[in-house]
């Protein structure tokens, strides 16, 4: 199986490098470039690349844009993003925009190639420095949503139920998601939508996204 890559850097000189580097791989082959998000955008409708290698600080369409506009234009495109920058706003706004890797502009050619290769498979790959900061904040994320959770008044099992209501899922859904009679349900939401003061499931969910726990 051949990797088809496309590259988005602003800079020509490493565009060219890392062309010169993939190209001498076997199974793998670049099949355009770009220098935007703007670009990549389009070149990714033109080639349709597996892999596609995306730095982050660009004029006109920055990476993190671009990342989360080519997952839903572009599906099954898997993004790495390759940067010089590895400040924690910046690592965690990639992965949830959509990246399925983050590595920096010094990794090895033969690590560079590795994750590429994994990253066409589906599979994370990341830097691990990178690695142990998405570990702390896995680590963290639990006592976050317990903390809001608490500040905002909701019980275990309310939470439970957020969670889902900022999943899209439906009173019935959410009833046999959590073994629950429909109208306990029912209660709980009312629950919620009062302790989070406002007043439908939408506002809730965007609630439960600002205190973390969605």
């Amino acid at each position: 199986m051949t990797v088809r890559v496309l590259l988005v850097d602003d800079q020509a000189l490493f565009r060219a490098g890392l062309r010169a580097v993939l190209s001498a791989e076997d199974g793998i082959e670049v099949v355009g470039e770009a220098s935007d998000g703007q670009e990549a955008l389009q070149h990714a409708a033109e080639t349709r690349p597996d892999v596609v290698l995306m730095d982050l600080k660009m004029p006109v369409f920055d990476g993190v844009a671009a990342t989360r506009r080519l997952r839903v234009q572009s599906p099954s495109c898997q993004i790495v993003a390759l940067t010089t920058f590895e400040d924690d706003e910046l690592v965690f706004e990639a992965l949830r925009a959509g990246a399925v890797g983050y590595l920096l502009k010094d990794v090895a050619p033969q690590r560079l190639v590795e994750a590429i290769v994994a990253a066409a498979r589906g599979e994370s790959v990341l830097q691990p420095s990178v690695a142990a900061k998405v570990l702390a904040e896995l680590v963290r994320l639990p006592h976050q949503a317990a903390r809001a959770a608490s500040a905002a008044g909701l019980s275990e099992r309310e939470l439970e139920v957020l969670r889902l209501i900022a999943r899209g899922a439906s009173n019935k859904e959410i009833a046999a998601a959590l073994f629950l009679a429909e109208g306990t349900v029912k209660n709980h939401v009312t629950n919620i939508l009062t302790k989070l003061e406002v007043t439908d499931r939408t506002q809730a969910a965007l609630r439960a996204r600002e205190l973390g726990v969605a």
